[in-house]
């Protein structure tokens, strides 16, 4: 059963901007960033 969750606009913003970071760190690690990048598809 999936949950569900009732995320403000805020919320959502420092999420996908933590998101954001994360993969760019990645990026600069020369990793995979593709399951952060199904996240932020779905944010």
């Amino acid at each position: 059963m999936k949950k569900k969750y009732k995320l403000d606009y805020d919320e959502v913003r420092i999420i996908v901007m933590a998101l954001v970071e994360l993969k760019n760190q990645l990026i600069a690690e020369g990793r995979y960033t593709d399951a952060v990048d199904d996240l932020l598809i779905k944010f």
